[in-house]
């Protein structure tokens, strides 16, 4: 593994920040997370573009390196992992009345989960999630993910494999990691940026390449009975692609030609700007 602090080599073993560090202390910070395809990231410029994003809604653009230079150590990263997930932390650090701990940036890799075929997603109400009302911090990816993890272990305990965040309202809006969509009568349907989600990388490129094949694609709010009229579920994620969902709460969805289809042509996509086989 390749641990690098501030450009700087650590060791796997030892690697750390400061404990008075805001990122460790409030979870103030932001990060994204790259999949690496025989050692070449993919989309990194669109997750520099996110990363750069975050940092400035939160006030820390400022602590960030130069944006070349962090390309250059996730690529150092990429090489080293080869098929794995990168991973790019930026802390605030943190300032108390006898410590100073400055901020950090952290690039390293770590192997990929074994990935199943298909999982099932139990509905999680979602209160903390803007779902559509004023935030300005909406669709920043933080640090602070504590709810997030706490909704899947909740799904887990349920019986299922991940959780589809539901909002006070009844409306879908994503997974603890990941985007959602479905299938009605051919047409892909996701719920729409303006609930507050997060844009995702793999949503952008999934909704690119569904137009590529003609494949009509919807964005909006959708209540959960919209499933009743479902023929597939899908989650999308940089760890995940395009993986089919076979049962969200007690509805069932097959293994459908149009998640296929989206399948194939994003793998085709990675291929192609990371020319991997």
């Amino acid at each position: 593994m390749r641990v690098l602090i501030d450009g700087h080599e650590a060791d796997p073993d030892t690697a750390s920040v400061s404990v008075f560090d805001w990122g460790v202390v409030r979870g103030d910070g932001c990060f994204e997370a790259l999949r690496s395809y025989e050692g070449v990231a993919f989309a990194t410029e669109a997750h520099l573009d996110r990363l750069w994003n975050s940092a400035s809604v939160l006030g820390m653009e400022g602590s960030l390196p130069e944006r070349d230079v962090l390309a250059g150590w996730i690529s150092l990263a990429a090489a080293d992992g080869g098929d794995c997930v990168v991973r790019v932390i930026a802390t605030r650090g943190g300032t108390d009345a006898h410590v100073e701990a400055p901020p950090r940036l952290i690039v390293f890799w770590e192997e990929l989960p074994d990935l199943p075929a298909s999982i099932s997603l139990a509905e999680i109400a979602a209160p903390w999630h803007p779902g559509g009302f004023p935030w300005a911090l909406a669709g920043v990816k933080g640090l602070s993910y504590g709810p997030n993890m706490a909704s899947m272990r909740m799904a887990k305990a349920a019986g299922f494999d991940n959780a589809m965040l539901v909002s006070r309202e009844g409306m879908m809006l994503e997974g603890p990691t990941n985007s959602i969509g479905w299938v009605v009568d051919g047409c892909v349907e996701t719920p729409s940026l303006d609930l507050g989600i997060l844009s995702s990388i793999t949503r952008t490129v999934t909704l690119e390449v569904a137009a590529d094949l003609g494949i009509d694609v919807r964005e909006g709010h959708f209540q959960t009975s919209r499933l009743d009229n479902a023929a597939e579920f899908f989650i999308l994620s940089t760890v995940n692609e395009v993986m089919p969902v076979t049962r969200v709460g007690d509805r069932r969805f097959g293994h459908g030609p149009v998640t296929l289809q989206l399948q194939e042509a994003f793998s085709r996509r990675v291929r192609a700007a990371t020319h991997s086989i």
